[in-house]
């Protein structure tokens, strides 16, 4: 069940990416949430690996619109997110 989710995840996010049109620059990152794939095993269990940290870093400036996108919403304001990206040291966006 849990793989069947984040594969789910991964598909949708891919759609999103294709469908939508908006690839934006922030701080020098491409808005890419399918960068955050490596991350969706420290929301189902173990910590965030430091594959899923390093992606994280690069995501952070996206991490508001993908708050904001009914999508991604329900997997980044997961309260595990907020956790692992404390253990990252990413700063949590306040949007």
């Amino acid at each position: 069940m849990q793989r069947i989710s984040f594969v789910a995840l991964c598909v949708v996010a891919l759609a999103v990416v294709l469908f939508s049109g908006e690839t934006r620059m922030a701080e020098a990152a491409v808005c890419d949430p399918l960068q955050l794939c490596p991350c969706m095993t420290a929301l189902v269990s173990m910590a965030p690996s430091a594959k899923c940290c390093s992606k994280l870093k690069e995501q952070q400036p996206c991490l508001c619109g993908y708050i904001k996108n009914p999508a991604f919403g329900q997997y980044v304001k997961n309260p595990k997110a907020k956790k692992f990206a404390a253990i990252c040291k990413v700063p949590w966006p306040q949007c």
